[in-house]
């Protein structure tokens, strides 16, 4: 990454009165210090020079202090004094200009401040978006354009700005492409009317320096890379998803979930910002930030630490269009805007049910005020089905324990597309990720009998181009301890001998990952990677406690290598990477994904081959889907859902979840609608005063 340092204050002095900051070092930032933080960038330059800010956020600390601090708070010990830093990227308004900053809240000090190399751009934020929404619509020749269309009067037409993405021709200035849509006209006054069911063949490019259309893009609606001049446009009938719109059933009977006695977690505000969950044993932390999201750092069960930080690093969704303008097409979410911008402000009884305990959070607007958001992360218990259960067949008593579930979740919407993320705990040591992916398709033009291989017509003249999802979770294991290796565990049939006559038997191997690289599942092995800590031992078997990664297949990108696609997701190609933890190595897709060129990502961290036995391991875990469009999913789409587990292997000595009372009618509160046991006829020996066996039968 090519970068400049800029000293506006030399030595980077003092530019405040320093002041002790009482805030958790990993507790998000405060309104008041987002303020504190942009003042003090502020200062570096005139008061003329207008500042656009695209994130203020915690800087979190070097992890070499942090571990000792976090050991000593949980042992009740005395902890070290850390400083607190907060992050910045911020641009000089209308320039190319993008700066970093470090500031040290603790001391009030400008400690770095550097202007960053070409082709390296800033997220967008929600006034820059916003600002260019009006751009595109307001320009001269955008107008003209659709005016050839001669749509209905009163037709509203709407503008989707999406980041330009990369294909190296005349890309090197951040730019927005934008795709025009237009409400139902014959229904002016819906606001929430569905306009990806009216796409048009109109696509302005945006400059963010000029701030105006520099480009009006023709999209090609045929089979082929041809375009046309706009034409009168034929008015399709509108596809809404509105409940308005529908004729509801009437057949469904309410299903309540009621906690009289409230939820079995524990939520302590620490400071301002910062949030500490206890729940059936497990203890972790919930940040909050402008591209993650949801962070949790200091996982841990019945005080063993298992994980010390888990988010989602990256995402990319690359389209499958081969035209211009479509090629470039490849969102990355996170790092294009961020999961934090984007989040929602759920609702009680529809996003979450039962007993909830909702999180706020605070970002920074594009000026460096504060930004509140509220209910960005609901936290709430679930019922999963059956935990465990055996049923003596012999007396016909069972035991059984239903599976309660801790949820951590946000929503957040891109534009078109809603993604629900969720850390999922049970009471048997598990954690799982899970992504529901549901809300519109991306559409574009389609002309009449036309059919392509890369979409699907879901609606009269729209087409839904094909595309993948591929998420990367980034996890940084501390089973038992921050020296942990990676091992994969693979079933091989043993080969026809004397020992194994009939052919059937079969061992399970381990095998060590010595460097850090890229790694797969093989299904047909049934390649299983789990995370041990070797210094530690099960004390029943004796084997390294661990944790084993359930990672779905999927197909990885299928991008050329040579694409800017491939080079850009650096993640996209593998089901697992590992390497060695560097501080700041955080987003598997590089730092700044907009307009990306590729080679600051996990890809090239893998390649230094360091050495990642028993030392400090982090784990990028890519998971996704193959979304080949269908009808169904328009006008919007049922959820997708993919997850990510994570399952104890000899980190306890029993089933964990034994003490967890068992289900019965009493606490659960159901209602019997048939009344039918079942007692199985068996048979048993007893031995008798004189050794004697004797069989008998039970009914």
């Amino acid at each position: 990454m090519s970068t400049e340092q800029v000293s506006a204050i030399p030595g980077g002095r003092l530019v405040g009165v320093a002041k002790h900051v009482s805030s958790h070092p990993l507790s998000p930032l405060t309104s008041s210090e987002i303020s504190n933080v942009s003042a003090l960038v502020q200062s570096l330059y005139p008061r003329s020079t207008k500042l656009q800010y695209k994130f203020i956020t915690l800087q979190e600390p070097e992890k070499a202090l942090l571990v000792p601090f976090l050991d000593a708070e949980h042992n009740g010990l005395k902890k070290s004094i850390i400083e607190r830093r907060a992050f910045v990227a911020y641009y000089i308004r209308n320039t190319d200009k993008l700066h970093e900053a470090i500031i040290n809240l603790s001391r009030q000090k400008v400690e770095s401040n550097v202007r960053l190399g070409p082709n390296i751009h800033g997220p967008g934020d929600a006034e820059e978006i916003l600002l260019v929404e009006k751009i595109a619509l307001a320009d001269e020749g955008v107008q003209a354009e659709i005016a050839k269309l001669q749509l209905p009067e009163g037709t509203s037409v709407i503008s989707d700005p999406w980041i330009y993405g990369s294909d190296g021709v005349n890309d090197d200035q951040r730019m927005y492409q934008c795709f025009l849509y237009m409400r139902d006209p014959n229904d002016p006054s819906n606001l929430d009317s569905n306009h990806y069911a009216f796409p048009l063949t109109i696509s302005p490019v945006v400059d963010t320096v000029e701030w105006k259309v520099i480009r009006i893009d023709l999209l090609p609606s045929g089979s082929d890379h041809s375009t046309k001049e706009p034409q009168p446009m034929k008015i399709q009938p509108p596809n809404e998803y509105d409940p308005d719109y529908q004729q509801l059933r009437t057949d469904l009977k309410p299903l309540n979930v009621f906690q009289p006695e409230g939820a079995s977690f524990k939520i302590t505000q620490i400071g301002e910002t910062g949030r500490v969950v206890e729940w059936q044993k497990w203890f972790l932390r919930v940040g909050f930030n402008q591209r993650e999201g949801m962070v949790l750092h200091d996982v841990r069960y019945d005080n063993r630490s298992i994980f010390y930080r888990m988010a989602l690093s990256d995402m990319v969704i690359p389209y499958a269009d081969p035209r211009h303008p479509f090629h470039k097409k490849a969102a990355f979410d996170l790092g294009d805007a961020g999961a934090g911008v984007m989040a929602n402000n759920l609702k009680l009884g529809c996003d979450c049910l039962g007993s909830i305990h909702y999180l706020n959070a605070v970002l920074n607007t594009e000026k460096g005020e504060p930004w509140p958001m509220e209910n960005v992360v609901c936290v709430h218990e679930q019922d999963a089905g059956i935990g465990w259960k055996h049923t003596n067949y012999r007396t016909g008593k069972a035991a059984i324990v239903r599976n309660r579930e801790l949820v951590v979740q946000s929503i957040i919407t891109v534009a078109n597309y809603e993604y629900i993320m969720a850390f999922i705990f049970n009471q048997a040591g598990e954690v799982k990720y899970e992504v529901r992916a549901t809300g519109i398709v991306s559409t574009q033009p389609i002309d009449d009998g036309v059919e392509v291989p890369w979409g699907t017509i879901v609606h009269p003249g729209v087409l839904a181009a094909h595309h993948q999802h591929i998420f990367s979770l980034r996890v940084d294991p501390a089973i038992d301890g921050q020296n942990n290796r990676l091992v994969h565990e693979e079933a091989h049939p043993m080969p026809r001998s004397d020992f194994n006559p009939h052919g059937v038997g079969y061992a399970v191997q381990e095998t060590l990952i010595d460097r850090s690289g890229g790694f797969d599942i093989n299904i047909d092995h049934n390649r299983t990677f789990k995370i041990q800590n070797s210094s530690v031992r099960n004390r029943v078997n004796g084997k390294p406690v661990a944790y084993k990664i359930h990672a779905p297949p999927f197909q990885k990108m299928l991008a050329n290598p040579d694409s800017f696609h491939f080079k850009r997701a650096e993640f996209a190609d593998h089901n697992i990477y590992a390497t060695k933890y560097r501080d700041g190595e955080l987003y598997a897709g590089g730092k700044y994904t907009n307009q990306s060129r590729g080679g600051d990502g996990v890809r090239s961290w893998a390649n230094r081959k360091d050495d990642i036995r028993d030392t400090d391991l982090v784990l990028f875990i890519q998971f996704g889907l193959q979304h080949a469009t269908r009808i169904e999913d328009f006008p919007v789409m049922p959820c997708e859902i993919i997850h990510v587990a994570f399952k104890p292997v000899n980190f306890f000595d029993k089933n964990p979840a034994l003490d967890v009372p068992p289900s019965s009618q009493e606490f659960n509160r159901s209602t019997l609608l048939e009344a039918e046991g079942h007692h199985q006829p068996s048979a048993e020996a007893k031995v008798g005063e004189k050794g004697q066996v004797c069989c008998s039968s039970k009914l």
